[in-house]
């Protein structure tokens, strides 16, 4: 069950993610955007850092005594209440114009995520969840909000699998995942994960995925019916990593992505 506090969460992550997507679309295909490299070659767009100081400014304002990891920024609490952030999920798409893009906000309290906000202005779409309120999503097509519940597939010769890439897969594993599912796309990022939770993907994974990229994605699966664990089943807020099912063919994937199977 829910309490008022979780609730006053969740509604400040909303208000974060509207503050994020108000900065996020100004400069989305905005051609003189600064972009920069980080040491891990990754790009890092100055939209990326005006997003984190926004959210990092509100929070101080809204929950001064709580905790702030951010991708840009850092932060190294690892207990208590922690606000969780990626400024721009998809960073590579966001500086090439390609709309699959997202702010990432979760709430951590200890080694529980009990808030997640993902929102993708440019498809025009918002997925959030938090502990025993449900998940639900917004998008074009819906007029109001709508509840969102994994699919009911069981076998996974019958699953629909996404994944980003093929960089940093245990040897075989993305073979062997591909070979056993029905159907396999690419949708990639956030979304192969919050497809899971709307019932239209059964399995995605992911092998490299840092906190940011993960936190805000648990809420929201977890409470659409899923499972979100790392590639050997641990919590994703102490690993690399993401492996999310509809919870019933949990096991089966995670047979076939972990190194034992190989």
């Amino acid at each position: 069950m829910a309490t008022p506090r979780v609730a006053d969460d969740l509604h400040l992550a909303l208000r974060l993610a509207d503050a994020a997507d108000a900065l996020t679309l100004r400069s989305f295909r905005r051609h003189d955007l600064a972009i920069e490299t980080k040491p891990d070659f990754t790009p890092v767009s100055e939209a990326d850092i005006d997003v984190e100081r926004q959210l990092r400014a509100l929070l101080g304002v809204e929950r001064p005594l709580d905790s702030i990891v951010g991708e840009e920024f850092g932060g190294g609490a690892s207990t208590g209440r922690r606000w969780i952030l990626d400024p721009i999920d998809g960073t590579k798409n966001f500086v090439r114009g390609v709309p699959v893009w997202a702010t990432l906000i979760a709430l951590a309290v200890d080694d529980s995520c009990v808030v997640g906000v993902v929102s993708a202005p440019a498809l025009g779409r918002r997925w959030w969840g938090a502990h025993g309120l449900g998940a639900y999503t917004r998008g074009p097509e819906d007029s109001v909000d709508r509840a969102l519940h994994v699919s009911a597939i069981r076998n996974i010769a019958d699953a629909s699998l996404s994944v980003s890439d093929p960089v940093g897969w245990p040897v075989g594993a993305l073979q062997r995942l591909q070979d056993a599912v029905w159907h396999s796309r690419a949708y990639g990022d956030f979304w192969s994960h919050l497809l899971v939770a709307e019932g239209a993907v059964d399995i995605a994974a992911e092998p490299a995925l840092s906190l940011w990229d993960m936190a805000a994605l648990v809420a929201i699966v977890e409470e659409a019916g899923g499972r979100i664990t790392t590639f050997d089943g641990a919590d994703v807020l102490g690993g690399t990593g993401a492996l999310t099912t509809n919870a019933l063919l949990h096991d089966a994937a995670m047979m076939l992505v972990s190194d034992a199977s190989g």
